[in-house]
This record gives structure tokens, sequence and C-alpha cells, in this order.
């Protein structure tokens, strides 16, 4: 039998730990999707979630409440949704670390589809610092370009 490595169960404690912050994976997704909705039509409806979403309305109206009771947006059953200044600001880090994501993907010569989904499942769990860093690797590899020519013949 494999010994177990401590300080690998620690660190995945840890992690998990750090995740148990007040916004969920799903809570994100949402908020996602109706800053996106707002952007491209002025406004985002139930309906209009719960199919890019590829959900129930009913189950879109109860984290609707849950988002409106957190204060990340405002909700009036029947009524357009709107997000707060809170949820605006949690959608655009969102957006950022998707964005870079995808620019770092880019770089390394993943296909649009698959640095989409991949950003997708990355971005909600990436450290704020982290994202940070990241996006300055990306600002100096762009200011190089260079040195991904040198990567893309490598």
């Amino acid at each position: 039998m494999k010994k177990m490595n401590s300080k690998r169960l620690d660190s995945i404690r840890a992690a998990h730990e750090s995740e148990k912050l007040e916004t969920s994976t799903r809570m994100e997704d949402y908020l996602e999707v109706i800053a996106e909705l707002v952007d491209l039509k002025g406004y985002a409806t139930t309906l209009d979630i719960s199919r890019y979403m590829n959900v129930s309305p009913p189950s879109v109206t109860k984290m609707l409440k849950k988002l409106d009771k957190n204060g990340y947006l405002y909700y009036e059953k029947y009524h357009g949704i709107s997000l707060t200044p809170t949820g605006e600001q949690l959608a655009e880090s969102i957006r950022q670390k998707h964005g870079t994501l995808l620019d770092f993907f880019e770089i390394l010569g993943i296909g649009r589809d698959i640095a989409n989904q991949d950003a997708e499942g990355i971005e909600h769990h990436l450290n704020s610092k982290t994202t940070r860093q990241l996006r300055k690797f990306v600002t100096f590899l762009k200011s190089n370009p260079k040195i991904i020519n040198n990567f893309n013949d490598f």
C-alpha cells in the first residue's frame, strides 16, 4: 500500500476550506450569464437565464432568490433582473479571469472551443493573486512576440 502524503492531504483540505466562501461556482455562473444578458439585451429574464444555463425556470427562480438575499442582484418576480454593484463587481471579476485564461490558452495554441471550456472550469477556482500574476505573464508574453513565436515553433 502506498504511503499517504500528509502535506498533500493538508493542501487539499485547505483548498476546499477556502472554497467555502460566500459564493459558489454555480452562483458565479448565474451572475456571469446575467451580466452577459444585460450587456447583450439590456435586461435578463428568468426564461433567458433558463435557456442559457440549460436548467428549469423554477431552478432559476430559486437561485435568483438566493442571489437577491445575498445582495448580488435585485429580483422581483415578473420583473427584470439587475445586478447590484456587488454583483456587477463579482461578474466583472469572473469575466476578467475568463479573459486572462483565454489569452493564456491562446498563447499555448489551444483551440478557442477547448480554451473556453477549460477557462469556464478553472475561472471560479483561481485565487485573485494567481489571476493578477497570470495577467502580468500574459501581458509580458504579448509584449514579446518573439518568445511566443519561439514557443510555437518548439
